[in-house]
C-alpha cells in the first residue's frame, strides 16, 4: 500500500518520571517530578519545539494499586502528582501551539463540572484543549465517592453516552457571536443566542445553561481511551481521537479498520477520528546502548509491584500463585475490559508466566514496545502508519526528562526526514494541528439538516 497523503499525529504522553513502572528509581529521572512545575514546564517546551501535536495527561482519583512491601512496610510505588487540568492550565501560559489533553472521568464527575472546565481551558490556551474521556477502571475509587462499589462496565458506558452528550450541549449554551458586550446600550450578550439545555435523561438531569462562552474550538477535542466494544462504539459516536493499546501490526490494522468502519453509521468521515495507538519508545543511538537502557529499568522492578500491576490492568487475582506460574484466568473484574483481554491474550499466545508478564507490561503496560536505533523506531512506526493501523501514536516515554528528549531529537528528525512529520504547526489551535473540522453551533447544524 502506498504511504498516505497526511502526515503522523504525535501526542506526548507525560506520566511524572516515565512510564517505565520503575522509572523513578532510575538515576536520571526525577523522584519528585509529579509535584515539580518547572518539571512540566521543560517538557512541555521541549515538546512543542518537536512539533508534538499534544500532551496527554491521564488521571484516576485513587491511589491505583496495593503497592506495598509486606514484610518492610513500604511504599514501593510512584505515588503524588498534580490535578491535570490544573497543570494544563499552568502550561498553557508556557506554550502556543501544542495542544494540551487531560483525562476526566464520567464515572467520578458531573457533566457541568467537565463542560465548564474543559470550555476554560479552551480560553485560557487560545484554542488548545481537548477531554480524554474515561469510565475510571479502577475500583479503589469507588471508595472516594461515596459509594461501595464500583459501577459495572455496561452501566459506565451507559452514562457515559449520555455524559457525553450533555457537556456537548452545554458547550453550545451559547452561539459563537452572543457576546456584543455593547457599553453604550447596556447590552452583555444577545439573550436570543442564548440556549438553554433542559436535559433530562436516565442518568442526568441538567438544566443549563453553561456560565462559560463557547469555546474557541466551538468544542474541545474529545479524546476517547478505551478499545472494548462498548468502547468502541463510543468513541465511533463521539471521540475525534481515540487512545488504544495494540501489540501488533495485525491488531492494530484490524482495530483501525473496526473503528474507522463504524464512523459512517453516525454520518462522520474516516478523517473525523485520529487513531493513535501508544507506543513506549527506548531509543539508542546503537541498538546495543538501547538494549542496555532497557535492561537498566527492567532491574529495578520490584516483585510486588510488578505483580500489583499486573492484578490491576489485567483483572487478576495472583494471591497463592508463584511468579513462575502460569498466568491464571482473569477473575471477571468490572475494570478495563479490553486491556485485560489484551494482556491474557498475550499470556497464552506466548505461553508465559506471571513473572514474565509483569516484566513484559512494566514498561508500556500492554501497549507497543519499541527498543532500537532512530531509524529502527522510524521504520516501526512508518510501518504501522503505512499499513493504516495508525493515524499516528502517543509515544509513553520510558524517563523523564530523557526519554522525551530522546525521541525529539533522534527520532522526530528522522520522520521529518522521511516527509511522515511536520516541520511546523498547520494552525494555533488543536483541531487544526490535527486535522479536524470546527463543529459547528448545533442550532446552525440543525438548520441546514435536510
Amino acid at each position: 500500500m502506498s504511504r498516505r497523503r497526511d502526515t503522523m499525529r504525535l501526542g506526548a504522553f507525560l506520566y511524572p518520571g516515565g512510564h517505565h513502572v520503575a522509572a523513578w528509581r532510575h538515576p536520571s529521572s526525577q523522584a519528585d517530578a509529579g509535584i515539580d512545575p518547572a518539571h512540566y514546564r521543560r517538557l512541555a517546551k521541549v515538546a512543542e519545539a518537536a512539533k508534538f501535536d499534544l500532551i496527554f495527561l491521564a488521571d484516576g482519583v485513587s491511589i491505583r494499586g496495593d503497592d506495598i512491601d509486606a514484610l518492610s512496610r513500604t511504599a514501593i510505588r510512584y505515588v503524588g502528582q498534580f490535578e491535570p487540568l490544573t497543570l494544563l492550565s499552568h502550561l498553557s501560559a508556557v506554550t502556543e501551539r501544542i495542544g494540551l489533553v487531560a483525562t476526566a472521568s464520567t464515572t467520578y464527575n458531573e457533566p457541568f463540572h467537565v463542560a465548564r472546565k474543559f470550555a476554560s481551558l479552551d480560553h485560557l490556551s487560545g484554542g488548545r484543549a481537548g477531554w480524554n474521556l474515561v469510565t475510571s477502571a479502577d475500583p479503589r475509587e469507588a471508595y472516594n465517592f461515596s459509594r461501595d462499589s464500583h459501577l459495572a462496565h455496561a452501566r459506565r458506558y451507559a452514562r457515559a453516552e449520555e455524559f457525553v452528550d450533555v457537556v456537548a450541549g452545554l458547550w453550545d449554551t451559547f452561539e459563537d457571536d452572543a457576546f456584543v458586550r455593547d457599553r453604550e446600550e447596556g447590552r452583555f450578550f444577545d439573550p436570543a443566542k442564548l440556549h438553554v439545555l433542559g436535559h433530562e435523561g436516565e442518568h442526568f438531569s441538567v438544566r443549563g445553561p453553561l456560565n462559560v462562552p463557547r469555546p474557541p474550538q466551538g468544542h474541545p477535542v474529545v479524546v476517547q481511551a478505551g478499545s472494548s466494544e462498548a468502547g468502541k462504539a463510543l468513541a465511533a459516536r463521539t471521540a475525534e481521537v481515540i487512545f488504544t493499546a495494540q501489540a501488533t501490526l495485525e491488531d492494530a490494522t484490524a482495530f483501525y479498520a473496526d473503528v474507522k468502519g463504524r464512523l459512517g453509521r453516525h454520518g462522520r468521515e474516516p478523517d473525523a477520528l485520529k487513531i493513535l495507538p501508544g507506543a513506549f519508545p527506548v531509543v539508542g543511538r546503537t541498538q546495543a546502548e538501547a538494549e542496555d537502557k532497557y535492561g537498566a529499568l527492567q532491574e529495578l522492578i520490584h516483585p510486588v509491584v510488578g505483580r500489583s500491576l499486573l492484578e490491576q490492568l489485567a483483572g487478576l487475582d495472583l494471591s497463592g500463585h508463584p511468579d513462575d506460574a502460569p498466568v491464571p484466568e482473569a477473575s471477571g473484574t468490572e475494570g478495563g475490559k479490553s486491556r485485560q483481554d489484551l494482556l491474557v491474550t498475550i499470556a497464552r499466545r506466548e505461553g508465559l508466566t506471571i513473572r514474565e508478564l509483569y516484566l513484559r507490561i512494566a514498561g508500556a503496560r500492554g501497549h507497543w514496545t519499541l527498543i532500537g536505533t532512530p531509524a529502527r523506531i522510524a521504520d516501526a512506526l512508518q510501518e504501522r502508519f503505512e499499513a493504516y493501523g495508525a493515524d499516528g501514536f502517543n509515544i509513553m516515554p520510558p524517563t523523564l526528562p530523557g526519554g522525551l528528549d530522546d525521541f525529539a531529537t533522534l527520532v522526530i528528525p528522522e520522520l521529518q526526514r522521511r516527509g511522515l512529520f511536520r516541520t511546523e504547526y498547520e494552525g494555533t489551535t488543536l483541531r487544526e494541528n490535527l486535522g479536524l473540522q470546527r463543529p459547528r453551533h448545533r442550532r446552525h447544524a440543525a438548520s441546514r439538516a435536510p
